[in-house]
C-alpha cells in the first residue's frame, strides 16, 4: 500500500527540491557555467508515487528510477502525468528489457551490446527511439557495472545503428571519494570519453555525472545532468 503523504512532508520535499536547484545554480556560477546547461534528475527510487507527484506539483519533471517492476508500478499509478519523463538509471537484466523498453523515455546505463539489441527490438513501434546513455565503468572497479573505457567506441557504433535507440551521451558513478581532486580525475576522464563520442555524433549532449556527494566536482567537469535523491526525497526507507 502506498503511503500518503502529508502536508508537512509535501513541504519538505518542496523545500528540498528548491535547494537541490541553487546547490546546482551556486556550482554553475562558480564554475562559470549556465545554470540552465544542468539539468536536474530527481532519483526516485524505493520512493513511492506521491513522492514524485509532490516534486512534480513543484514543477519538476526529470525522474530516475533503478528497479523495474517498482518504476513500472509507478510509472503505470503516475500515467495521467504524461509530461512525466522517466530515466531508467539501473543494471538491466536480459529479462527486464521488455518492460524497460516499453515504459521509459531514457536509459542510462547501458554497457553491452546484448541489452541494446533488445531494448532496440522491443522498442513498441508506437513510441520514439529510447534516447541511451553508455554506462562507463570510468574508475575500473570490479563490482561496477559499465562498460570499460576502451570498449565505449564500438558499443557506441553498435547503437547508433539501432533504429528504435538514440544515442545521446554517457554515464558514470565512480568510486567514492572524499577527495575533491579525484572526484575531478574521474569526472574529468569521463568528460574526455563523451568528447570523443561528440566529435563523431554531434547529437550527443549529455553528459551524467555527479550525485548528492559531489555535484561540485561533476558541474566543473562539465556535467550536464546530475542525479540526486536523498537529498530531496531523504534517506531510502
Amino acid at each position: 500500500m502506498t503511503p500518503q503523504l502529508t502536508d508537512n512532508y509535501m513541504v519538505t520535499i518542496a523545500e528540498r527540491l528548491k535547494s537541490a536547484y541553487a546547490r546546482i545554480a551556486l556550482a554553475a556560477k562558480k564554475y562559470h557555467r549556465n545554470e540552465h546547461d544542468v539539468c536536474l534528475l530527481a532519483v526516485s527510487k524505493t520512493k513511492p508515487a506521491d513522492f514524485i507527484l509532490a516534486a512534480y506539483q513543484q514543477g519538476h519533471r526529470e525522474f530516475g528510477e533503478s528497479y523495474v517492476q517498482e518504476a513500472v508500478d509507478k510509472i503505470t499509478q503516475l500515467v495521467n502525468y504524461s509530461d512525466i519523463v522517466w530515466h531508467f538509471i539501473g543494471p538491466i537484466q536480459s529479462n527486464k528489457t521488455a518492460l524497460v523498453a516499453s515504459h521509459f523515455d531514457w536509459v542510462q546505463s547501458i554497457e553491452r551490446e546484448k541489452i541494446a539489441q533488445r531494448l532496440n527490438d522491443q522498442r513498441p513501434a508506437d513510441k520514439a527511439p529510447i534516447k541511451v546513455l553508455i554506462q562507463v565503468n570510468i574508475s575500473l572497479e570490479d563490482s561496477k557495472s559499465g562498460c570499460h573505457p576502451d570498449k565505449l567506441a564500438s558499443l557506441a557504433e553498435f547503437i547508433h545503428h539501432c533504429p528504435h535507440l538514440e544515442l545521446r551521451g554517457v554515464m558514470a558513478i565512480p568510486a567514492k571519494t572524499d577527495d575533491p581532486q579525484q572526484q575531478i580525475q574521474y569526472f574529468e576522464q569521463l568528460r574526455a570519453c563523451f568528447d570523443r563520442l561528440k566529435a563523431q555524433y554531434p547529437q550527443i549532449d549529455t553528459l551524467s555525472m555527479g550525485m548528492s556527494g559531489d555535484v561540485e566536482a561533476a558541474i566543473a567537469a562539465g556535467s550536464t545532468m546530475v542525479r540526486i535523491g536523498t537529498d530531496i526525497f531523504g534517506q531510502r526507507s
